[in-house]
């Protein structure tokens, strides 16, 4: 469907710009009626309507698809993901990429992603395990091609949180994401970083295929052990403490 009239776009203080971007956005988003699946102004309308440069926009845009609430598609646009009201709450992470700050949040993590697993393999339905199998076989295949998947590894996590049924489970991990971004580009400039989980991901796809919530507890929890201790070792060796 086109684009909505971007007539209704206010211009933003000048103050507190990225807040008032997203502010300002949000109300136009509200106030257009914007479901699931329509598609956002383009870049230079909204550049146009709140009188900001690209970079603005971008970084807002950016924090959105973080948040889970759009999605970009190359070539197409953005659109919304999910639906937007004036009382919608954002929670913005703060994560420090030190030793502590990484293992603070696989506190976290853990919580998550075996809360996640276990929901996952009690309410998966027949597309959603299709969709995990294919997220599996890429980030497998992309591993015997580089060592290494880290981007595809996180979109086979995410797919297990879309399983869960919860929609807080994937925009959690996404903020995290954000915040992680250049450190998950190559961790502490290794490939190997958690290698040795790898075999983990397979099994942890069989148990929630079938059902099994014990099992998947149990694979989860032996991924996110590999990844503490890499963390661990890892950052001793390059001095990231």
């Amino acid at each position: 469907m086109p684009s909505p009239s971007n007539n209704k776009i206010r211009p933003i203080k000048t103050e507190d710009r990225s807040d008032a971007i997203l502010q300002s956005l949000t109300d136009f988003i509200v106030e257009e009626g914007l479901q699931p699946g329509d598609r956002l102004p383009t870049e230079r309308e909204l550049m146009n309507g709140l009188k900001v440069g690209r970079s603005s926009i971008r970084e807002v845009i950016r924090h959105l698809q973080a948040l889970g609430i759009v999605e970009i598609r190359r070539g197409s646009g953005t659109y919304l993901k999910r639906p937007l009201s004036e009382k919608t709450v954002y929670l913005p992470l703060s994560i420090a990429t030190k030793r502590d700050g990484l293992l603070q949040t696989l506190e976290v993590r853990r919580a998550l992603e075996v809360e996640a697993s276990i929901l996952a393999a009690q309410r998966a339905t027949p597309d959603e395990i299709e969709e995990m199998r294919s997220k599996l076989e890429h980030m497998e295949a992309v591993h015997h091609l580089n060592g290494t998947a880290g981007p595809e590894d996180l979109e086979f996590h995410l797919s297990i949180y879309r399983a869960a049924g919860n929609p807080l489970f994937e925009q959690l991990l996404q903020q995290m994401r954000e915040s992680f971004e250049s450190f998950f580009e190559m961790p502490f400039d290794r490939k190997d970083f958690a290698g040795r989980s790898f075999p983990f991901h397979r099994q942890l796809f069989d148990a929630i295929a079938s059902g099994d919530t014990e099992m998947a507890r149990k694979h989860t929890l032996e991924i996110l052990s590999v990844v503490e201790e890499d963390i661990v070792q890892m950052a001793q060796e390059t001095d990231l403490v």
